[in-house]
């Protein structure tokens, strides 16, 4: 059947095996190709032992038909707003699976990685009915807000509230989420400029943090809107109970990492990709091969860490630990293809996953791209 309101399937839930296998996928990092992968991961924290991980029940597809979705985030009412890369379109997607259009985000000019991304709601919503949006423009990346009626569920006129963020068709970053500060939180990309990420007068390759209306947040340790630098390509934060912030990072030849987000610190690119960069450069907690990550969106639930992994078609849980973060353990491999988000549901009991198999690195299947639920209790 299809929505009366935009002609669109209202796709219904439907049971999806998620068996662990032990082949990887043949998908491809962006820009670079694919290959073999183990189920280990490095670890960096403490070197205490990681607690047994939490075995997520089976997968069950939410939604179906989507064109590489990417930004995922959940309404008071327990439906998500999901935005689509390519077609600059943001469409809602109830907990029935059912698919409604909302609105195309003014000013997207989709190339190769860049396009609609990242989407975070007001942390005052819907008092403060504002939905934002992450995406590349004519000229750059940038962040617009618009106003989201809930009840006719349409998008407002966009106002740009920050622009200049350096963009190309690789290497843009795209993910944006309010911290517990109440402060927007971005990750970006170097541009395949990599020595703009040393420059901390440069949006690129950089954790930015503002404000709602996009000025510089307040102790920003450069006062400016930088937070962290010396990033190749940001596309996850998470915060645990106790405000530490993650996020997850794309590398080149080496090392993809996961690393703890400290105001002002360096984070190596592209001096260093993984460890070892010595008191200049703060250290990864955990580094995987490319072939087994390009990680993406991130999570925290359940006592871990979830990162969606593209090239290495998986989950990724990384227990958080008394020290740190364990040793991480592999979902679903090669079951769904790319892996690009992954968020909590309400409540805290369940995962939601999108994949990116029709983006231009991937092998999508009649279903794709998906939404998928994670039960994680």
């Amino acid at each position: 059947m299809e929505s009366a309101a935009t002609g669109r399937p209202a796709v219904l839930v439907a049971a999806v095996t998620g068996v662990l296998v032990l082949i990887a996928g043949c998908g491809g990092q962006e820009g670079t190709d694919g290959g073999p992968a183990e189920d280990g991961g490095g670890g960096y924290g403490s070197g205490s032992a990681a607690p047994a991980a939490v075995e997520p029940g089976e997968p069950e597809e939410v939604a179906t038909g989507l064109e590489v979705p990417w930004g995922t985030i959940f309404l008071p009412d327990g439906s998500a707003l999901v935005s689509e890369r390519d077609s600059a379109e943001i469409v809602r997607v109830s907990g029935d699976g059912t698919v409604t259009d909302v609105g195309t985000v003014e000013g997207v000019s989709p190339v190769g990685e860049g396009g609609l991304m990242g989407l975070a709601l007001h942390p005052d919503f819907p008092d403060e009915p504002y939905v934002y949006a992450y995406y590349t423009s004519e000229s750059d990346n940038r962040i617009s807000r618009m106003e989201y009626d809930p009840e006719g569920g349409s998008l407002g006129e966009a106002e740009v509230v920050l622009d200049g963020i350096p963009s190309s068709s690789r290497h843009d970053g795209g993910r944006i989420e309010f911290g517990p500060d109440d402060m927007l939180y971005v990750g970006t990309g170097d541009a395949t400029r990599s020595r703009l990420s040393q420059n901390t007068d440069s949006l690129a390759g950089k954790v930015l943090r503002i404000t709602p209306e996009g000025d510089p947040a307040p102790d920003n340790p450069f006062d400016n809107h930088v937070y962290s630098y010396g990033h190749r390509n940001v596309q996850g934060l998470a915060w645990d109970e106790e405000g530490n912030l993650y996020a997850t990072e794309f590398g080149a030849d080496k090392l993809d990492e996961v690393n703890l987000i400290e105001p002002g610190d360096n984070y190596g690119w592209p001096e260093v990709e993984g460890p070892g960069g010595g008191d200049e450069y703060v250290d990864p907690l955990v580094t995987w091969p490319p072939e087994e990550a390009s990680p993406s969106g991130a999570a925290i639930a359940g006592g871990s860490l979830w990162v969606a992994a593209l090239r290495g078609e998986r989950l990724w849980e990384v227990p958080l630990t008394d020290g740190g973060l364990g040793d991480p353990v592999a979902h679903y491999q090669g079951e769904f293809g790319r892996l690009r988000t992954a968020v909590v549901a309400p409540g805290g009991g369940e995962l939601w996953l999108t994949t990116s198999n029709h983006d231009a690195l991937g092998s999508p299947v009649e279903e794709d791209d998906r939404v998928l639920r994670v039960p994680l209790e």
